[in-house]
């Protein structure tokens, strides 16, 4: 068997894109995270994928699955996480199932309790503002229905720094009262789903509270960083991965 350094070594030499693109490096960067379970405030047993990095301790990026389920490729980017030297933590909110096509993937979303969902993210936080390897910095990231639950679960614990790919914003401004740190959205001028018209209340109802936040525009459409898909745009996901590294480098530490 290779020694799991040997793989993320290897693993951490290439692009994350070209990582993600390929199933079986996919599965080999996922295969370096780790299983954990921990029991809600609801006494609800849930599941994430953790990464380690070298160096502990360390601050800490919680990564909030698409539509399609904590699958390889999520947990990939949680163990580039870990190259960066973060502790990085890829929750489930399937409870266990990932989706391989658009009907399944729709099936899963139409099951989400919201109410479950944040008792799960709630708790996950919490868990990992006490680890023994945390800095207790603490950055959200979330993608597409994890974009949108990224910023709510900023909301629901106080956290250090919040990154949405192209998700839903639009909440409260009360809600939005209870962020701790900055935010920043990645959004995309085609995507039909997630338009300026839910981005804008966000921006006015940010700026009105005086929180911090950017958001950045793409020639592109939904889910354009996703190396799997028909809509990946190279440039436009490279750039906004790269804000993303300096925005959480900045906030956590």
């Amino acid at each position: 068997m290779i020694p799991r350094r040997t793989v993320v070594q290897g693993l951490a030499g290439l692009p994350l894109a070209a990582v993600l693109a390929d199933p079986a490096l996919a599965q080999s960067a996922a295969d370096t995270t780790r299983l954990v379970r921990i029991r809600t405030n609801a006494g609800r047993e849930v599941a994430g994928a953790l990464a380690v990095p070298t160096v502990k301790p360390a601050p800490v990026v919680l990564l909030i699955h698409e539509w399609w389920g904590l699958n390889d490729q999520i947990k990939a980017v949680a163990a580039d996480f870990a190259t960066q030297g973060y502790l990085a933590l890829a929750v489930d909110l399937f409870a266990g199932r990932v989706a391989n096509t658009v009907d399944q993937a729709r099936e899963l979303i139409a099951a989400v309790k919201d109410d479950e969902s944040a008792d799960t993210l709630s708790a996950w936080l919490r868990w990992l503002q006490n680890h023994n390897d945390s800095t207790r910095k603490i950055g959200t990231v979330g993608w597409c229905f994890g974009g949108g639950w990224s910023l709510r679960a900023s909301t629901l614990v106080p956290v250090d720094g919040t990154v949405v790919y192209y998700g839903r914003v639009n909440l409260p401004k009360d809600d939005l009262a209870k962020l701790k740190g900055p935010v920043q959205g990645h959004f995309a001028l085609r995507d039909k789903h997630i338009t300026a018209d839910i981005v804008r209340p966000f921006e006015q109802a940010m700026t009105e509270l005086g929180k911090p936040y950017e958001v950045f525009w793409y020639e592109a459409d939904h889910a354009f960083v996703n190396p799997t898909g028909n809509n990946y745009v190279k440039d436009e996901a490279q750039q906004a991965w790269r804000r993303t590294t300096e925005f959480l480098a900045k906030a956590l530490r």
